[in-house]
């Protein structure tokens, strides 16, 4: 079987309504830097040490997902798993960045270990502390 060459996962590219200020409130969360726009709703946020890096793209259709899911409206289709060394600290930087928790909380999940939240454009993410 001949091969075509290397194939690398670059970025993850979320669509939302405003790029800009999506792209300002993950950059400021998890300390990367925004390293290019292109004036016209992308901007890509990139890990100043390497891996892989995010994109934002604004859509004039955008409908934020629905969470928890339900039958019917837009579904979260992916969202990120954030580790933090506390769980408190990181909800209280998450709000002051323009996230909120999500009125909904998994009650199979422990509060003390698992928070889910909402970025500015409605996507669910999960803050969590390591079990150990």
């Amino acid at each position: 079987m001949a091969t075509s060459g290397r194939i690398r996962w670059t970025t993850v590219t979320l669509d939302c309504a405003d790029a800009e200020a999506l792209a300002r409130f993950y950059a400021a969360l998890v300390r990367w830097e925004i390293t290019a726009r292109d004036g016209a709703g992308w901007v890509q946020a990139s890990d100043p040490h390497g891996g892989v890096g995010l994109n934002f793209q604004a859509e004039p259709s955008y409908e934020p997902p629905t969470w928890p899911e339900q039958t019917g409206r837009q579904a979260k289709m992916i969202h990120f798993e954030l580790l933090v060394d506390d769980l408190g600290a990181a909800v209280d930087q998450v709000v002051r960045s323009g996230g909120r928790e999500a009125p909904h909380q998994p009650p199979d999940r422990d509060p003390t270990r698992l928070r889910v939240m909402l970025d500015p454009a409605g996507h669910p993410f999960c803050l969590f502390v390591d079990g150990e």
